[in-house]
């Protein structure tokens, strides 16, 4: 397959299921119909559907992306009612970014850690979202260097913000860890009267001419110290990196301008205010978990710091690494790049896949309930926020979660709601896609995986009263969030409308 072909492929999946999953009924062998026009659509490959062909008077007639582009944004407007001249041109984007990707992987040099592999393993990314892998329409050349699915690295840009300008939260810790990464990435220090300010080059890049940060810059509040000489490493998010030194070990999470996915990337204000007590709330739960014998570990998100002039372009946010969290001897990997496959994922390797998936079942699910069940805290446990640790022989040990931006909190929002919002993020969002993985790798395993996974759930009844289990193991659908009509509606990034999908836990 050629390499225009290939990006073509990779952007017709993720479109397609979310074209089938909210705009369209199956009719059986592959076909559906289109529920905007009544016209039927033919498409091959199962889970990751592709050679979209639509039916026409003289048969089945396949579909380039151009023209799968244009049939959904034609559906849509029937389907809705809704016009949208901006998602047609993200998507587009998006196939365009692969492309970009598949040729610099042809020649960028993977990292060798396997925990960095599999977090720049994501070319398709997430497999219900119309456009995965849109970059904000920019040219490639602006981006390039800062994707993680190009085996990107790259270091850091410091800026020192004048002392009376710097806002931050988090303590001693977060500040101790902010001005560590001059040390770990060997970069430039902050003068007398400054704080060190790190900066994301794509960020800066974006928005230097702004105002605010422009007259800053001019007038010394805002001073450019230089970049780093070693590099950090992009995370899937993009905007996160890591930095695996042995005297810091931290990631570091920034705003980015860009839409990715649903949102424009900000570290919002109101998020940052409120990320003390929510992370407080999820450490206090997994040092409960720990007492209680449990490996489970939450990547905790320590403090920010930022400039009080430009407080959400400027935000740096620093969050806990991996060495002080994860079991002896264990590896951690990224739970979506286990649902897309990569060269040397564990899932491939296995030879006993109803085990490893029972094991995989052990370290995830029961952790999730418990924050629920007595501590109030929403995890959004889906696969972009969920690392799983594998021993030696590639078994799953241990399942780490991170980001306090994406947890909610009872009784913040209506139990029944966090109560839907979990089982989409760990559901159907999550064990959906693992499990059809490991069932497209080993067929064989495919009738042992949902019996075990009701297994597990049930496993956590018997020991916890927590209602919401029987619903969910009786209940005939499970919520698949809309996100191409999300985004077709121009809906907020953040507002979740859900469609009854079948129970595969029933």
């Amino acid at each position: 397959m050629d390499l225009n072909a290939a990006a073509d492929a990779y952007a017709a999946t993720p479109l397609l299921n979310c074209l089938l999953r909210e705009a369209a009924e199956p009719a059986g062998g592959g076909v559906h119909r289109l529920r905007g026009s009544g016209r039927l659509l033919r498409v091959h490959g199962g889970r990751r559907p592709g050679r979209p062909e639509l039916r026409t008077a003289d048969g089945w007639r396949p579909l380039s992306h151009a023209e799968l582009v244009k049939l959904t944004s034609d559906e849509l407007g029937r389907f809705t009612g809704i016009t949208n001249d901006e998602l047609p041109v993200e998507i587009a984007d998006s196939r365009d970014t692969i492309a970009a990707l598949l040729t610099a992987r042809r020649t960028a040099r993977p990292p060798t850690d396997p925990y960095l592999l599999s977090e720049q393993s994501l070319v398709m990314g997430h497999p219900h979202h119309p456009a995965p892998k849109a970059r904000g329409g920019a040219p490639a050349a602006s981006w390039l260097p800062y994707a993680p699915e190009a085996h990107a690295r790259f270091p850091l840009l410091f800026l020192g913000v004048r002392e009376d300008q710097c806002a931050e939260e988090g303590g001693r810790a977060a500040a101790d860890a902010v001005d560590s990464l001059a040390d770990a990435l060997d970069g430039p220090r902050a003068p007398a009267g400054y704080r060190l300010l790190p900066a994301h080059p794509w960020q800066l890049e974006l928005v230097a001419a702004r105002p605010a940060v422009r007259e800053a810059l001019g007038d010394g509040r805002l001073v450019r110290l230089g970049e780093s000489r070693l590099p950090a490493w992009p995370t899937a998010s993009i905007r996160t990196l890591y930095v695996p030194d042995d005297s810091a070990d931290l990631f570091v999470k920034f705003s980015l301008d860009v839409r990715i996915t649903n949102d424009v990337r900000r570290l919002w204000r109101h998020d940052l205010l409120k990320l003390r007590r929510t992370d407080a709330a999820v450490e206090a739960g997994f040092a409960a978990l720990r007492r209680s014998g449990s490996r489970a570990a939450w990547l905790a998100d320590r403090g920010y710091r930022t400039a009080g002039f430009a407080f959400e372009e400027l935000a740096v946010l620093v969050r806990d690494g991996l060495r002080a969290h994860t079991a002896p001897g264990a590896t951690p990997l990224l739970a979506a790049a286990l649902a897309e496959g990569y060269p040397g994922s564990p899932l491939s390797a296995t030879t006993d896949p109803a085990a490893w998936w029972r094991a995989y079942l052990r370290e995830v699910v029961p952790p999730v309930l418990e924050l629920f069940d007595r501590h109030g805290v929403v995890l959004e446990a889906h696969l972009q926020n969920t690392l799983v640790a594998v021993d030696a022989a590639g078994m799953p040990v241990q399942a780490l979660f991170r980001d306090a931006e994406g947890v909610k909190l009872l009784p913040d929002l209506p139990r029944a709601a966090a109560w839907q919002r979990l089982v989409y993020c760990l559901v159907v969002n999550h064990l959906t896609e693992i499990a059809d993985e490991l069932a497209t790798r080993h067929p064989e395993s495919a009738p042992l995986l949902w019996p075990a996974a009701r297994e597990e759930f049930l496993r956590y009844a018997t020991t916890h009263h927590l209602p919401e289990i029987t619903d969910l193991l009786t209940s005939p659908s499970l919520p698949g969030k809309t996100n191409l009509l999300l985004r077709w509606t121009h809906a907020d990034g953040a507002d979740a409308r859900y469609i009854p999908l079948p129970n595969s836990l029933k």
